[in-house]
């Protein structure tokens, strides 16, 4: 969703600063440009500054919160939850890129390990477009927040890593066309 209507915040909302991922408090009543809508998260302009909402505060700007998965309570197998993973990790954008943390590259390693009675440890390594990018903190935890909501997840960790430095070569052809690279 890009909106060209501003939208007036109906309540104060906590927001991270785009790029460098500092918490603020947006007030009530304060004008917001929504420049993005994907994932789950809004990024929006403010008095000329670009800040990221999370989905549950999605009422703040006059939309429906993002919904919270619902647990089957049957059993999940660890082909299926490696899928379910793989969708979280993909629902996970950057608030400057309309394309998802998967397509994009940024995704090194994920690796599940079980635990007792169908429960399961994921470890996700992960590296950002540009090494000083403020938004690290906010994107992994985003992702921390999507894996850690799926049945049969009960730990993640996800680790910032630098090596190998991310490049554009690393992104799918999809996400290349998407951003006008090919």
């Amino acid at each position: 969703m890009n909106s060209s209507d501003p939208v007036i915040l109906t309540r104060d909302v906590e927001a991270a600063i785009v790029p460098v991922g500092s918490r603020v408090t947006l007030k009530k009543g304060e004008q917001a440009q929504i420049t993005q809508s994907l994932g789950g998260s809004y990024t929006v302009i403010v008095n000329g500054n670009m800040f990221r909402i999370e989905g549950q505060d999605a009422d703040a700007l006059g939309l429906a919160p993002t919904a919270k998965p619902v647990s089957t309570g049957n059993p999940v197998s660890q082909e299926h939850l490696e899928k379910e993973i793989w969708n979280q990790l993909r629902s996970c954008y950057d608030p400057e890129i309309p394309v998802n943390i998967v397509d994009l590259g940024l995704i090194y390693d994920c690796h599940i390990t079980p635990l007792a009675s169908g429960s399961h440890k994921v470890e996700v390594k992960m590296t950002l477009t540009a090494p000083g990018c403020g938004m690290g903190p906010v994107l992994a935890q985003d992702v921390q927040n999507r894996v850690i909501s799926l049945e049969g997840v009960d730990d993640v960790a996800v680790e910032l890593v630098w090596d190998p430095p991310w490049n554009q070569g690393m992104m799918t052809e999809a996400a290349k066309l998407q951003l006008g690279l090919m």
